[in-house]
């Protein structure tokens, strides 16, 4: 068709975050200064969260996975397994105990294979239930 286009040559990212920072610099705006709020640090709800309405508080769980396994040259199956469960207490007190991957609810994609086949597995897995007794999860692998 006989047509060209001299796109000029990208930005590096580095070029690019220095334009956007000062192209258009922010206005000052007038503002009353917010007020300083008192935060209570003793490691509970500052608030009585025993009643059965706070329930999915204490119903949330955090387990922390880490577990791997592998045949070492001998043959042996050697597993390592770190995993934890964090959880509220009936005034929202925090704690974490030992736990093992046998605790781990399905809904996580822990899956160990039958023998002893290399695999590692690490990931925080949160499950819960809301106030209607609904149940709910997420899982960040890293």
């Amino acid at each position: 068709m006989g047509v060209s286009l001299n796109d000029p040559s990208p930005m590096s990212p580095m070029e690019r975050l220095y334009d956007i920072t000062f192209r258009d610099p922010p206005e000052p705006q007038e503002s009353t200064p917010l007020p300083l709020v008192r935060v209570q640090a003793d490691e509970q709800a500052d608030i009585d969260i025993s009643g059965d309405a706070f329930d999915f508080v204490r119903s949330i769980r955090v387990y922390h996975i880490q577990y791997r396994q592998h045949e070492n040259r001998d043959g042996d199956c050697n597993r390592s397994d770190s995993t934890r469960l964090g959880s509220y207490g009936v005034q929202g007190d925090y704690r974490w105990t030992r736990s093992t991957v046998g605790q781990v609810p399905a809904a996580s994609g822990l899956s160990i294979p039958n023998g002893c086949g290399s695999y590692f597995y690490r990931s925080v897995f949160v499950d819960w239930r809301d106030h209607a007794g609904n149940y709910g999860s997420e899982e960040v692998r890293y």
